[in-house]
């Protein structure tokens, strides 16, 4: 066998194991995770949003608008880190995170901030902060790193 000809096949081999290692590594999906929890909190309560825009434009003493806009982010953020992940599409993942980022700054300031245990109590019904800072602090992780696994 040539030298050439057994560079080739080693290089043939190395493609098959690193083929190999990337779709049935447990570690290789691990990103998933993460990944799917935050976009599922997400989907889940900008569709709640939406179904009842008055009621949450209400209750937060929100201009309409405004409150269309945290909705469609919450939804769309959820869907761009799905979507960002599974097409390997970086941008669609900083998007995701991007858009997340800012509706977590909003609840915390505008419900959350003062009481830092996750606990309803009476001065805070609504719970504190301490969820909240975990989802920002993702949401500007995936806004920032993107798909990268190495961050």
């Amino acid at each position: 066998m040539s030298t050439a000809t057994h560079s080739a096949t080693l290089s043939q081999l190395d493609a098959r194991t690193r083929l190999h290692t990337r779709i049935w590594s447990p570690s290789a999906h691990a990103h998933w995770l993460p990944r799917a929890a935050v976009a599922a909190v997400f989907f889940y309560h900008g569709m709640g949003k939406l179904a009842d825009l008055a009621g949450f434009a209400g209750m937060m003493e929100l201009p309409i608008f405004i409150a269309a806009l945290v909705a469609i982010a919450e939804v769309g953020g959820g869907l761009a880190l799905i979507l960002g992940g599974a097409l390997r599409r970086d941008w669609l993942t900083r998007l995701g995170g991007l858009a997340i980022a800012p509706v977590m700054l909003g609840a915390i300031l505008m419900v959350h901030w003062g009481q830092w245990s996750f606990v309803a109590t009476e001065s805070h019904p609504m719970g504190g902060m301490e969820f909240q800072v975990v989802l920002l602090a993702l949401a500007f992780w995936y806004g920032i790193a993107g798909n990268d696994k190495r961050a």
